[in-house]
């Protein structure tokens, strides 16, 4: 399953505190998009503190690697540090 896979890299590569993938296929049926699919990740990473969002964005396309060419047609991103989220105690 595609958010499966989505969900093992971005963990191997960022280790999130917090991870959420969503399959948002269901938005946009009838969209010509050759198979590869729309998709919403909302993750909370160490690694983003400091960080630009640009750069934030960056590291998930990044550890997505092939997927973003071959699987993924959208991919709507929220990529917070542990400090810009209230409920995670910073």
């Amino acid at each position: 399953m595609r958010v499966e896979k989505i969900r093992q890299k971005l963990e191997a590569a960022l280790k999130p505190l917090r991870l959420e993938v969503e399959d948002e296929g269901h938005k946009h049926v009838g969209h010509a998009h050759a198979g590869r699919g729309h998709y919403r990740v909302f993750i909370v990473c160490p690694e983003f503190s400091g960080k630009p969002l640009i750069a934030r964005h960056r590291m998930v396309y990044e550890a997505l690697g092939a997927q973003m060419r071959e699987d993924i047609h959208a991919l709507s991103i929220v990529a917070r540090a542990p400090e810009e989220v209230p409920e995670l105690g910073a």
